[in-house]
């Protein structure tokens, strides 16, 4: 089976509902930023201080096409950093799997933002006044190319991690039918 993609704006919940989706699966589960930090041993945060934006995405793009194509990773969910779909190049890897989107509003997706202690220490705001403001803007600009790559998106807004990552398992699913469940 392909591997899966989990993409969205940092915040729909892609860590959460990927291991449930890779349980359900009997895959196993990646996180891209998690994996890019254990490689090179810094976290996110400290990659944007010390490389910038720019060198943060070289590196994230270096680990995404690793994930997308390196036999390791096959039978894999794999979660994306938020704005991985920025690049050309990695809209085309994430089309070498299935690639479920996760979205929410701005004000929820902001609000789930400032109450997890983990987004607020591990990433950095992307542009000078951050907050609602920022999450609006970069929804906008990347709404095009989530869109572009995703196979199918689900709201998860007012639901439950095991009601999304159910949507998610039925689609890939269905995309992906085994022999024993298309006869």
């Amino acid at each position: 089976m392909p591997r899966l993609f989990l993409i969205g704006y940092r915040a729909t919940g892609k860590t959460t509902v990927g291991r449930i989706v890779a349980s359900r699966l009997g895959l196993e589960f990646v996180d891209a930023d998690g994996h890019l930090e254990a490689t090179c041993g810094r976290t996110v945060r400290d990659l944007f201080r010390d490389e910038g934006e720019s060198g943060f995405r070289d590196r994230e793009s270096a680990v995404l096409e690793e994930l997308a194509t390196a036999e390791v990773w096959d039978d894999h969910v794999i979660s994306t950093g938020g704005g991985v779909v920025i690049r050309p190049a990695n809209r085309a890897h994430l089309r070498r799997g299935f690639v479920a989107r996760l979205t929410a509003s701005a004000a929820t997706i902001h609000a789930r933002m400032t109450t997890d202690a983990a987004v607020l220490d591990q990433r950095p705001n992307l542009t000078p006044g951050g907050g609602l403001a920022e999450v609006e803007a970069l929804l906008a600009a990347r709404e095009a190319w989530y869109r572009e790559v995703a196979d199918v998106t689900v709201e998860t807004e007012g639901r439950s991690p095991e009601d999304v990552a159910d949507a998610i398992v039925t689609a890939y699913r269905a995309a992906n039918p085994t022999p024993e469940s298309a006869g």
